[in-house]
């Protein structure tokens, strides 16, 4: 083999000098690399640093973005099962700024009242003329309608997200649940009273559990809503309660609102009339007097005779009963028939002094006791409390109360005479069974179930029975109060009953407001006619889902009554 040529290689200490330039180059390029890398990853990291800092703490116009975004800006609200009632969503947000439109101004509320034609295009051209820097023109808009206005294109126009409240069931509950204002806070209901809890970053995350059940409330707001609709009532109300818990199952007002459009709903849809309103609830009275005298030894027993004629002249008044027994009559007959002349005497055999103290531990005296802040308050005589009074009362005339203090009043006599404050969040520890107090004895509270079954099975309450489920209770019609007179031909109709009365459970009561006569009722606008039927075909779907099974076979000691009842009225 030939040797290089000595042209083509250099000597040895050149060769070694050009090697040590490359590696000295190698060693700057590399020196070079990681100095730009470092660079590189310095601004990436002050870029990073700078988006988290703008997300944890930037202004975003009240909107709460980046790492806070996972919780939501208002907690949500559930039914016992887990359901939801009310819930924060991200929503597309429509607005305006009238400064920044470049365009035809004219042309664009045409444009506008073309897509959002709740506004007629002279309204939407003051808006962008009025000087005014900005205007919402629509919330909670669908992607479809954001789309065709941002097509638009006009700088003015504003497309942002921002949080929403939904209720996906709509006016399921609404009174219950309330609605929020424009800012985002409980403006009525559980989203009112509940505000700061709801609101409350460290809680928001957890969502506010109510006793209501969407499937007890859904079934009295059918037949309530039914019934209203059939006797051409101007309003209704409806509370289903647990006896032993005070935990409001179900609970309704009506005429009712959608708080998903609040404003949309008339004053008279507003109103809650199940704790707000009070009302004269007539003969379901009747039970509370029979009980005190009980109590209070007045009577002795449901056989005890009272004289019963076809009007009662006393006290400069005449008291008279629908249908008068003129005869003597039992205590379990005059329960059973609803006799105003029997309860009157019985209820000034008990005196004010006595029936207002047990009225007071009743919670009767007071603004109702619930969680929310639309509470009324009782309405009773005040000063002009003698003995005329003491008697009306006695048979629900002369004193107001709400439908959920009607029911409290039941829930009270059949949890063995202990009162216990209802309320609209789920009993457990974070809501405990507070002590009760007790009002009537037990001994009275278990006579009662008997004389309440008898007026289902052969008095006034015959319409409410749902067989197998052993319903008691008590029917009441009261004349409503008009310009300080009462009306002779509009009533208030309500029925408060329990099931199952041997072993008592459940509390509903029912209202309707001026129910009309139709030809199924003969004319009649009593609530035997009207609300009894509610409480049975509400308590026939409810049992079920409450665990109470029908029993053909069940009822209360019925032998303590029926042998003092002489005679049965069709």
């Amino acid at each position: 083999m030939n040797a290089p040529s000595p042209a083509l290689v250099a000597p040895r200490p050149e060769r070694l000098r050009l090697v040590g330039q490359r590696r000295q180059t190698l060693a700057v390029m590399h020196q070079r690399l990681m100095f730009g890398m470092l660079v590189y990853g310095g601004i990436v990291a002050i870029i990073a640093l700078r988006i988290l800092y703008l997300a944890a703490f930037g202004d975003h116009a009240g909107r709460k973005e980046g790492l806070t975004a996972l919780i939501p800006d208002r907690g949500d609200i559930v039914d016992r099962d887990g359901e939801p009632l009310a819930r924060t969503i991200d929503a597309w947000t429509i607005a305006i700024h009238p400064s920044k439109v470049i365009g035809d101004k004219l042309a664009l509320a045409r444009s506008l009242a073309r897509l959002m034609p709740e506004k007629t295009e002279d309204q939407y051209f003051q808006l962008l003329t009025s000087g005014k820097p900005f205007f919402y023109l629509r919330r909670r808009a669908s992607p479809a309608l954001v789309e065709a206005v941002n097509a638009l294109g006009d700088p003015g126009l504003a497309i942002q997200r921002e949080p929403d409240r939904l209720y996906p069931q709509t006016s399921l509950a609404a009174h219950v649940i309330g609605f929020t204002d424009i800012d985002g806070h409980g403006a009525a209901g559980v989203e009112r009273a509940f505000d700061a809890y709801l609101s409350d970053p460290k809680t928001r995350g957890q969502p506010l559990t109510l006793s209501i059940s969407s499937r007890i409330q859904q079934a009295l707001e059918h037949e309530l809503g039914d019934a209203m609709a059939e006797f051409s009532a101007i309003g209704a109300a409806g509370v289903v309660m647990d006896v032993h818990t005070g935990e409001v199952l179900a609970m309704t007002s009506m005429p009712t609102i959608n708080p998903n459009a609040p404003g949309q709903g008339t004053p008279e849809a507003h109103f809650n009339r199940a704790t707000l309103g009070v009302f004269e609830l007539g003969s379901t009275f009747k039970p509370f007097t029979v009980a005190m005298a009980m109590d209070a030894g007045v009577i002795k027993s449901v056989g005890q005779i009272y004289n019963c004629p076809n009007v009662l002249p006393v006290y400069g008044h005449v008291v008279h009963d629908t249908h008068p027994f003129g005869r003597s009559c039992s205590v379990a007959e005059i329960m059973m028939e609803s006799s105003n002349i029997g309860t009157a005497q019985i209820a000034d055999q008990i005196g004010k002094e006595r029936q207002r103290a047990f009225l007071k531990k009743m919670g009767f005296m007071d603004r109702v006791e619930i969680e929310l802040k639309e509470r009324g308050r009782a309405l009773t005589p005040g000063n002009r409390w003698g003995p005329f009074e003491t008697m009306t009362i006695g048979f629900g005339q002369g004193i107001a109360v709400a439908p959920l203090q009607l029911a409290m009043g039941y829930a009270t006599l059949f949890d063995n005479g202990v009162y216990h404050p209802p309320t609209i969040l789920k009993r457990g520890p974070s809501n405990p069974l507070p002590a009760g107090r007790r009002v009537f004895s037990e001994e009275t509270s278990y006579k009662m179930r008997s004389l309440l079954r008898l007026v289902v099975m052969k008095g006034t309450g015959k319409k409410a029975d749902a067989p197998g489920y052993r319903i008691g209770g008590k029917t009441g019609t009261a004349q409503k109060l008009i310009n300080g007179h009462y009306s002779q031909t509009i009533n208030i109709t309500s029925f408060a009953g329990v099931f199952p009365m041997d072993d008592p459970k459940y509390v509903i009561v029912v209202m309707l407001d001026e129910p009309k006569a139709t030809k199924d009722t003969y004319g009649f606008t009593t609530a035997g006619w009207n609300v009894a039927p509610v409480v049975s075909r509400t308590v026939s779907r409810i049992a079920p889902m409450l665990g109470v099974q029908p029993n053909m076979t069940r009822e209360p000691n019925m032998g303590e009554v029926l042998p003092f009842v002489h005679e049965t009225k069709e």
